[in-house]
């Protein structure tokens, strides 16, 4: 059986992106105006084989009923705009969500913010510098890194957790964790959203004990464990792979649509896989729903950079995420928030202000 996808491309920009949306020439890419398309690449799969076509849309109407029918679907969903179902959140911009990694062996601050003061005055910095989310994480999941008793991991974080709402009402809050009791707990001290790396697999329960208190969740994906994830990742062909992953827990395992997308980049997969992913991103427009990508000094731009590689890994991450946001993706997760938020706002006057 053939299965199809739709990929929206050949993205134009500010006031041409308007113009050829009036002239009714291309359409908008998640109802921004401000970055539309004309053409789509049309995938196809029929067991291992996969072959891929792009064109204008303009010649949607050429092709056959069954497939003018799913391509008519998939722009229904690309072109609509996201519901904003997080408070204080709006979709339609770019949306950082800074890392608060309370633990002592994450792979590049460990251990620099497990102290209540350090802790608070690095969320109260990422605040001022432009974070949106803040995403609280206890249990190190960096490759090779073993799973954390649950008492151990809400002992790194409670402190935060129970007093974060106190302190900062108006920002939303995040946990990043894979145990439900910990979710549990979390949306009793006011959690806005619930990061699982797992896709909400570890823990059997979890999507069972956090339904009823209709949280939103980040749907992230990741081959095998942290401890496992990079022994030789395969897959048949990951951008489509992960798309069927999606598609498929979208449908069968969450009851409401609260949900924002996450490919898991560096997550079990290699150099390949991840560029794949961060090159042909658009294609999960077709899914209808908002897109998380955490590239933030990941080990894929270390085997790019080589010589040039750097602790923070500032530029890789930024030229990363200016590429994601042009695409269309709005939610970035970076540690060195000041240089990612100052980054956007100039690729933004560039790229929307002519």
């Amino acid at each position: 059986m053939i299965k199809y996808y739709t990929r929206a491309c050949n993205f134009k920009y500010g006031s041409i992106a308007k113009k050829l949306i009036k002239k009714k020439s291309a359409l908008p890419l998640c109802g921004n105006s401000n970055i539309s398309f004309d053409e789509i690449e049309i995938i196809s799969r029929n067991n291992n084989k996969v072959s891929s076509k792009i064109i204008n849309l303009k010649k949607i109407k050429t092709l056959g009923p069954t497939l003018r029918n799913k391509i008519k679907k998939d722009l229904k969903k690309i072109i609509t705009k996201r519901k904003n179902f997080i408070k204080n959140i709006d979709f339609s911009k770019p949306t950082i969500m800074g890392i608060l990694n309370l633990t002592p062996d994450s792979f590049s601050d460990g251990g620099k913010f497990n102290k209540n003061n350090k802790s608070f005055k690095h969320i109260s910095n990422m605040i001022k510098f432009g974070a949106d989310i803040i995403d609280v994480g206890g249990e190190s999941t960096r490759p090779g890194s073993k799973t954390l008793n649950s008492e151990v991991e809400w002992k790194r974080v409670k402190h935060v957790m129970e007093k974060f709402k106190i302190k900062y009402k108006k920002t939303c809050l995040s946990i990043d964790t894979r145990k439900s009791d910990l979710m549990i707990k979390s949306i009793k001290c006011g959690v806005d959203l619930i990061n699982d790396v797992s896709g909400f697999s570890y823990d059997k329960n979890s999507l069972k004990k956090t339904y009823k208190y209709k949280i939103s969740k980040v749907l992230h994906h990741m081959q095998g464990t942290p401890k496992t994830m990079q022994k030789n990742p395969k897959y048949k062909n990951v951008l489509l792979d992960i798309y069927d992953f999606f598609e498929n827990n979208i449908n069968n395992r969450f009851k409401d649509r609260n949900i924002i997308l996450d490919p898991g980049i560096g997550f079990g997969k290699k150099l390949k896989h991840n560029l794949t992913l961060i090159s042909k991103i658009s294609l999960f427009h077709s899914l209808g729903l908002p897109i998380l990508v955490g590239t933030s000094r990941k080990r894929f731009i270390n085997q790019i950079s080589g010589n040039n590689d750097s602790i923070d890994r500032t530029g890789g991450t930024l030229a990363s995420i200016l590429f994601l946001l042009s695409q269309g993706v709005n939610i970035f997760r970076v540690h060195n928030v000041n240089e990612v938020k100052q980054g956007i706002l100039v690729y933004k006057k560039i790229l929307l202000d002519q």
